[in-house]
């Protein structure tokens, strides 16, 4: 029995249900990415189902995908100060538990009216990006510095839900037409919201059904200083003009950008540009995040194991994992601007591409912790803000290219922007990224701490 109990400790059961949701967040969001194929295609439907089709320009098509990012950028700093504040449980399911719904009224919004619709997107967002905030301070409380990296590369379980999604929205569009997409998805959601709310805590203190051990264990080996955040008032003045919180917002916004190039338009580009059909473009689509998840749990395993050997500093570690992810993606769009046409080449740069977006796990998500594990919400929050708007930005970009022609030669504008964000993201780190804790991160004085850490000692068994 205890064999058992210590194979599933609530830590690991943590574990699974923050992995489980990041994939339910990206469910809901390239749902309409795949969808959106069908949603407005006339001729040479691969749908044998009677739905209704919308006569979208390119312009009127983008706004469907980007008004999402509108409602998502402002409630990215609540977000995680309300996280840090009231606890990421309450935060994150009542986030997830709004959106199933917004998701599941979709199809009916779309038959209502065109704005109807970017009123639900707007909605989706609004609800939606409170959580990915709110997954560091949860970290701050449930694992120790040494692990950061690993618990926090399950946020990009979010590629498994884009890679697992994809292909099944191309067969759901293919037998049932583009609302099922919208029906299941929704629903997947709301059962994972109801497991939530059950299962997860926001601290070992509040789980009702964790063992003294676990406890115990957990408390001598995570020794944060992080309150619960009500009474402390933030440091704005100090984050918004600290250069290591820059290096995170200007990493994030850099590898967001490239991010949603793929989250958003690569179905339109397998489509329009190399010709593949609903279902093809589905399973190509989603190769690119399931070597992203890969890249992420191996890449963050990679950097505890260096940070507990202590083999580099945590700036070093920091650094080589952000100018690697920047600079070897720099390399990859210069190759698809002369080579894009072809379509093993695209294939292959999306995915090393989004491969390369893993290491933002132990080069960005992690140093949000680094830097202020008492304000690691509200720091990751400010750095998602023009991450966020960098997804409406390229969506317009987009629409602005390719509004006269889907052809290869203006797709290459957009991916000579790539290239060029990417080189900036490589610059801005390799000069500023740090990954030492700053000084206006409240924290114990020295003399509090070590008895903090005393008496941990003497409770463990």
């Amino acid at each position: 029995m205890s064999g058992k109990s210590e194979c599933l400790t609530c830590q690991r059961v943590l574990g699974l249900m923050v992995l489980l949701g990041f994939m339910v967040h990206h469910m809901l969001r390239v749902n309409i990415s795949i969808a959106i194929v069908e949603m407005v295609t006339r001729n040479n439907t691969t749908s044998t189902t009677e739905v209704p089709r919308y006569n979208w320009d390119e312009e009127q098509k983008n706004n469907v995908l980007g008004y999402f990012f509108w409602g998502y950028v402002l409630t990215q700093i609540p977000g995680g100060r309300l996280s840090e504040i009231f606890g990421a449980k309450r935060v994150i399911g009542i986030g997830i538990l709004t959106a199933s719904l917004l998701t599941i009224l979709t199809p009916a919004a779309g038959y209502l009216n065109y704005y109807c619709l970017l009123v639900a997107r707007f909605a989706l967002g609004f609800a939606m990006g409170i959580h990915w905030p709110s997954a560091p301070p949860m970290a701050t409380k449930w694992v120790s510095p040494a692990d950061t990296s690993k618990f926090l590369s399950h946020m990009t379980a979010s590629s498994l839900g884009v890679a697992i999604t994809l292909p099944v929205c191309g067969y759901l569009i293919d037998y049932w037409g583009w609302p099922s997409v919208f029906y299941v998805t929704g629903t997947i959601a709301l059962t994972w919201t109801i497991c939530w709310f059950y299962l997860v805590y926001d601290s070992p203190e509040q789980h009702p059904r964790i063992s003294e051990d676990e406890k115990l264990k957990l408390r001598h080996e995570v020794k944060r200083d992080v309150s619960s955040g009500k009474k402390k008032s933030t440091p704005w003045k100090k984050i918004l003009t600290s250069g290591p919180v820059w290096a995170i917002i200007v990493a994030n916004t850099c590898a967001s950008f490239t991010f949603f190039i793929a989250f958003t338009q690569l179905p339109t580009y397998m489509n329009h540009v190399l010709h593949f059909d609903i279902k093809e473009n589905g399973w190509l689509s989603s190769l690119p995040y399931f070597v992203r998840y890969f890249t992420s749990v191996v890449s963050s395993c990679v950097a505890d194991v260096i940070k507990k050997n202590e083999k580099l500093s945590t700036t070093s570690i920091r650094k080589i994992f952000c100018c690697s992810l920047f600079f070897g993606t720099f390399v990859l769009f210069t190759i698809q601007v002369f080579w894009g046409y072809n379509s093993i080449v695209s294939v292959a740069v999306f995915t090393g591409s989004l491969g390369l977006m893993g290491l933002a796990t132990p080069g960005i998500y992690a140093n949000c912790v680094d830097v202020a594990p008492e304000f690691s919400g509200t720091v990751y929050g400010v750095s998602q803000v023009p991450a966020s708007l960098s997804g409406y930005a390229i969506t317009k970009i987009v629409a602005l290219i390719t509004k006269e022609e889907q052809s290869f030669q203006q797709w290459t504008y957009v991916f000579w922007i790539l290239a060029g964000t990417n080189l900036f993201g490589f610059l801005f780190c390799l000069i500023f990224t740090s990954g030492d804790e700053q000084s206006w991160s409240l924290k114990k004085d020295n003399a509090e701490m070590e008895k903090l850490q005393n008496d941990g000692s003497k409770e463990t068994p």
